[in-house]
């Protein structure tokens, strides 16, 4: 998945996290140690209901599973394939207007995934820059 994160001590407010999550029951974690053992990034952690999730977070930690696990995908291929346009876009230095165009790809791949919280949207973004003046100057052609 791939979220807009709010964070104060950034220059334009948010951040694009991307991560995977795997999940299963608490009695069957094992499978998910096991898979963090195979791919040696992220981290195992017990929900209060009865379910156990393994986390990759990070582009480079995350392009790196989707690339390991892509020929393997049937459910989420589209959104792998959204996820490492996402990733391989992604700029070194990041202005107003490639937080604008980033954004829009996280909101393209919030249209594969089941979150019932997302609240960060590229709308977000833009209102937040708007405010703080610093959206990005239109021209018009």
């Amino acid at each position: 998945m791939a979220q807009l994160v709010r964070r104060k001590d950034y220059i334009y407010g948010y951040q694009v996290r991307t991560s995977i999550v795997f999940y299963q029951k608490q009695n069957h974690e094992e499978i998910l140690y096991w898979l963090k053992e195979k791919l040696k990034y992220g981290y195992v952690r017990q929900r209060n209901d009865g379910m156990a999730e393994y986390t990759v977070v990070g582009f480079k930690e995350v392009l790196e599973v989707i690339r390991l696990l892509y020929p393997y995908l049937r459910l989420k291929k589209i959104l792998a394939d959204h996820m490492i346009r996402l990733i391989e876009s992604h700029p070194k230095k990041m202005s107003p207007s490639e937080l604008i165009r980033v954004s829009e790809l996280v909101d393209e791949t919030a249209k594969f995934t089941y979150s019932k919280k997302r609240t960060n949207t590229c709308d977000t973004i833009r209102a937040f820059l708007k405010d703080a003046n610093l959206f990005p100057v239109e021209t018009e052609a």
